[in-house]
């Protein structure tokens, strides 16, 4: 699905990722964490051809992700963490871009859009941030691309939309989909992501599931507590999944 080779990319002087390799296979919702600044998003927008590495390569469908090839642009749909939505309504959005990705449903879309609460028939400017951002959620589910990329999607959502979206997409994942989450808060999608991913300074720093990383440390499905021993004893648990 997604092979990145021996990558490097930087800011100007700034070295956000300094040789790094990461494969992502279909089937599996991926747990993209770390610290503020080691590059979650830009690690996001180089496996969606959005920025492009200074050295190294990553493949998405054997392709280099840079060339943004159509037939690999509509299997490949990104939610940044900001967003900007045209003041239309909110089904007339969904029908005149799901043309872009051949396996786009309309009525999936409206049952999305029906179990969040979201009316369909509203512009996008009549909505609250949340209610925008559970529309742009839904409509990504409902175009049911191989590579769904998403940064931060429970920001914004109240409790109840925060366990609908668990919800949904859990759904919508299937053998041959996956998703790629980025998040900061953890706890709102323990219970969905595996495989774990943990991003350190130029590096990643872990990169295995679940079940892989328990048998080795006892975490007790509290990802956040996981996070925070990574974080604190990075030499450790190098050392014991390296």
């Amino acid at each position: 699905m997604v092979e990145i080779n021996n990558l490097t990319f930087r800011y100007g002087r700034n070295n956000v990722f300094d040789n790094i390799s990461l494969s992502l296979g279909p089937g599996k919702i991926y747990g993209l964490l770390g610290e503020n600044g080691v590059g979650k998003t830009t690690l996001l927008r180089i496996i969606g051809g959005l920025l492009y590495p200074k050295a190294g390569n990553c493949k998405v469908f054997n392709v280099e992700a840079g060339k943004r090839l159509p037939s690999v642009l509509q299997e490949i749909f990104y939610i940044p963490e900001d967003f900007v939505l045209p003041p239309v309504n909110i089904l007339a959005y969904a029908q005149r871009n799901g043309a872009f990705y051949p396996n786009f449903n309309m009525l999936q879309c409206e049952n999305y859009l029906q179990e969040f609460g979201v009316p369909a028939q509203r512009k996008f400017t009549e909505l609250s941030f949340g209610q925008r951002k559970k529309a742009f959620i839904a409509f990504a589910l409902a175009t049911n691309v191989k590579l769904l990329l998403l940064d931060e999607p429970t920001n914004g959502l109240d409790i109840p939309s925060k366990s609908q979206f668990r919800r949904l997409a859990a759904q919508a994942l299937t053998d041959e989909n996956t998703f790629v989450i980025s998040t900061h808060q953890v706890r709102d999608l323990e219970n969905l992501i595996d495989p774990i991913i943990i991003l350190d300074n130029n590096e990643v720093l872990l990169n295995h599931s679940v079940e892989e990383i328990s048998s080795k440390f006892d975490f007790g499905s509290d990802f956040e507590r996981l996070f925070n021993a990574v974080i604190a004893d990075k030499a450790k648990f190098r050392q014991m999944f390296n």
